[in-house]
């Protein structure tokens, strides 16, 4: 259902119904400014499921964080979503909101935004989109930011040049510094993210564990791992491949550190090398250079958005249809069909690194503020972008806003 908009005065209350992962997160983060941009004087609250709230946590966009717990994904889904619905719809309703921007492509967020009576819903167009006030096509190979985007350039809301931001607590700044003080300091800092929820984005752990050796021994860098209590163990594992040597410039802080403290590391870092995972997007919306190893994701709508960095991803399988090959969309930057994790050479991702990672100094500050990259050498993909004089202007309203 397509109509006309609410009157363009600020409605009182909106609502945003977003995913639950650690990337779409991050990558909402556009969209969320530009909302309040657009209603500067407007309750905003985020319907979020447990995860991920502490990415948004000192988000100055958004009035509350709202916890939905979600059922199990194991048997009786369709029931259990329902149910859920039914669950959440009262108190929702009670919260009289005027407006709804479904990030989240589902049924159930639909049918909740519905059942809450919020009298103005706008989201994508998929299962349930009759319910919808308003639908907006999910674009094939759209970056996923400027699909978030497309939901207020649909209303005519002008939105600015998309770039992401990232909140940072002085605490988690502090632990951070603290954890890498005695680290060797004239060496390269490398953020390692081998680990992922999706089994076929992993990359072989011997590949990794080369990496590293090629990265303490010819690039004399220190590697940095951190994550989730579920993959202390990879990290573990990952370790043990490692040599001796290389092993003792290898720092796993995943027991020191939460996923709001991981930005405090971050900031810190020259390069982030890893999967297709969350962690890489929190390092773009930091300004670190990225190298990303993909294989069944489309690097066109989940590359490292905003920031200087390389996708390294194998060649697919020919396809073929009706006895005759398919090629490839020409079109995109990358092709965007799945690939498998084992096509990735250790040799294409060190080069990858290597345009990445700058040299350093004998040496260097201790925290330093401008990482300098030669973008006239290599082939690396990057982009360059100005930001509006409006949002520039905006000053930050929470402590430790780095906009990138």
């Amino acid at each position: 259902m397509d109509a006309a908009p609410p009157a363009t005065t600020d409605p009182e209350r909106i609502l945003v119904v977003r995913n639950r992962f650690i990337g779409d997160t991050m990558l909402a983060i556009p969209f969320l400014r530009n909302l309040r941009r657009r209603f500067p004087h407007a309750v905003i609250d985020v319907l979020c499921e447990s995860g991920t709230d502490a990415l948004l946590a000192d988000c100055p966009y958004v009035d509350a964080l709202l916890p939905w717990q979600r059922p199990p994904r194991v048997g009786r889904v369709v029931r259990g979503s329902l149910g859920n619905v039914l669950e959440n719809a009262p108190w929702l309703r009670r919260r009289r909101y005027d407006r709804a921007y479904l990030l989240k492509r589902s049924l159930s967020s639909v049918l909740l935004a519905w059942h809450a009576g919020i009298p103005w819903r706008v989201g994508f167009r998929s299962l349930g989109s009759s319910l919808l006030s308003r639908t907006v096509p999910v674009v094939p190979h759209r970056h996923q930011a400027e699909l978030f985007l497309d939901l207020l350039r649909c209303e005519g809301i002008a939105v600015d040049d998309g770039r992401n931001e990232c909140w940072t607590s002085e605490q988690a700044v502090s632990k951070a510094d603290r954890l890498l003080c005695g680290i060797a300091a004239g060496r390269p800092r490398v953020f390692l993210a081998p680990q992922s929820t999706d089994e076929q984005r992993l990359w072989p752990l011997d590949r990794f564990a080369a990496t590293i050796d090629w990265l303490v021994n010819a690039r004399g860098a220190s590697v940095f791992l951190c994550g989730g209590p579920a993959d202390r163990p990879v990290h573990e594992a990952l370790l043990r491949l490692v040599s001796t040597g290389a092993a003792r410039h290898v720092h796993d802080f995943s027991a020191a550190l939460t996923l709001g403290d991981v930005g405090g590391l971050l900031a810190r870092m020259d390069l982030c090398v890893g999967v297709d995972s969350g962690l890489n997007h929190i390092a773009a919306a930091q300004g670190v250079p990225v190298v990303v190893l993909a294989g069944p994701t489309d690097p066109n709508r989940w590359h490292p958005w905003k920031t200087v960095s390389e996708v390294v991803k194998a060649a697919p399988a020919p396809r073929r249809f009706f006895g005759r090959g398919v090629r490839p969309d020409q079109a995109q930057p990358w092709n965007p069909a799945p690939a498998s994790m084992q096509g990735i050479t250790t040799a294409r991702v060190q080069e990858a690194i290597d345009r990445l990672l700058p040299v350093m100094p004998a040496e260097r500050a201790a925290t330093p503020l401008v990482r300098t990259i030669d973008l006239r050498q290599g082939a690396h993909r990057y982009f360059v972008w100005e930001s509006s004089p409006e949002a520039a202007a905006e000053p930050a309203t929470k402590p430790l806003a780095h906009a990138h």
